[in-house]
């Protein structure tokens, strides 16, 4: 949606985005979809959702993906391997831009994350 704007730090809102673009990527198999949406959640809310059709996340690990104290590491579909750091990392950057990140993920169905961000003050 070309009429949502965000009231944050650009390069935080990119390495967001980035990171979980690229997430999307590794567990996505080849041949799958990805799908980036932007839109206005509320008056000053707006939703950039990233949904992916891959392989989804454990519901017993949802509550750990981000909370610094645990680690959930799980190789991607070409065995690519990462340090479970960059969703935690994504988190503290929605947090410090008086956003939040959450996510909804069935095995073998995909998963799809949401990042909630003040909208500009006009």
């Amino acid at each position: 949606d070309q009429n949502v704007h965000l009231f944050a730090d650009k390069n935080m809102v990119q390495t967001i985005i980035r990171n979980l673009l690229s997430n999307a990527i590794k567990f996505v198999h080849e041949g799958g979809k990805i799908s980036i949406v932007a839109s206005i959640d509320t008056e000053h809310i707006s939703r950039i959702t990233i949904r992916d059709n891959g392989v989804g996340i454990p519901s017993e690990k949802l509550d750990t993906l981000f909370d610094i104290d645990n680690t959930y590491i799980q190789k991607g579909t070409k065995n690519e391997t990462g340090t479970g750091l960059g969703l935690k990392l994504c988190n503290v950057f929605a947090i410090q831009n008086n956003g939040k990140i959450s996510v909804e993920s069935d095995l073998d169905t995909g998963s799809s994350f949401t990042v909630l961000l003040p909208s500009k003050l006009n």
